[in-house]
């Protein structure tokens, strides 16, 4: 269905066939058919205040042969992906993550950036590529993100990280992304709920895949991500 390359700086996923996508990735954000998606880990020092962010990735993304493809950034090293898989009745569905969380937030609230910066120092994020084996209607595409969203935040509930001076466990963090994934096709399912065959495999895969990975990060932070 897919293969995975990781060659730093670079993470990438080829699917077998074009598939139709939801995001709101930096590159090729909103509703989108493509085969790649990929993650630029970005080192230290690449993206100063000087740096038009955007302008930079889409050259990055053209020097690797890789315009068409829904773009991430992380500062994350990509090398520390983590993979989650479920079947349920049937349909498979499968994520792929990285996930740092020094820049972690808690939904409603905001932590104070570092003064006299636009950044808070040593940012993380969040990235994540969520697919299933069956066509989705758009609807049921998006139906499925919010699902794959919904797993994320209780697997760092559980997680129960927080940062100095934060009185409750993040649930995101200020970049966190996620692309959901499903093969493209004239007709698809019209609904991906948590009723439904398709909503219980996205976030189940999602689930583990994250707890895997904050599990990780919080057992051994790095210095930066």
């Amino acid at each position: 269905m897919l293969a995975i390359d990781c060659r730093r700086p670079w993470l990438t996923v080829r699917f077998a066939a074009p598939h139709r996508m939801v995001s709101w990735a930096p590159h090729r954000p909103g509703f989108v058919t493509a085969r790649d998606v990929a993650w630029r880990e970005v080192g230290a020092g690449e993206l100063g205040p000087e740096v038009d962010a955007g302008r930079w990735f889409v050259d990055q993304l053209a020097g690797a042969g890789l315009t068409d493809a829904v773009g991430m950034l992380t500062a994350r090293n990509v090398a520390s992906y983590v993979c989650g898989t479920a079947k349920v009745e049937g349909v498979r569905a499968g994520a792929i993550v990285t996930l740092g969380l020094r820049n972690g937030e808690r939904i409603g609230t905001r932590r104070a950036m570092a003064q006299g910066s636009g950044t808070r120092e040593g940012a993380g994020t969040i990235n994540i590529l969520a697919y299933v084996d069956r066509p989705l209607t758009d609807a049921a595409l998006l139906e499925a993100s919010a699902l794959a969203v919904q797993a994320r935040t209780v697997a760092l509930i559980e997680a129960g990280y927080r940062p100095a001076g934060m009185d409750a466990a993040v649930t995101g963090t200020g970049t966190d992304c996620v692309v959901m994934a499903a093969p493209d096709a004239p007709i698809g399912e019209p609904y991906a709920g948590m009723h439904t065959a398709v909503g219980e495999a996205v976030g189940a895969c999602v689930l583990a895949a994250v707890r895997q990975a904050a599990a990780e990060w919080i057992g051994a932070p790095p210095a930066r991500d």
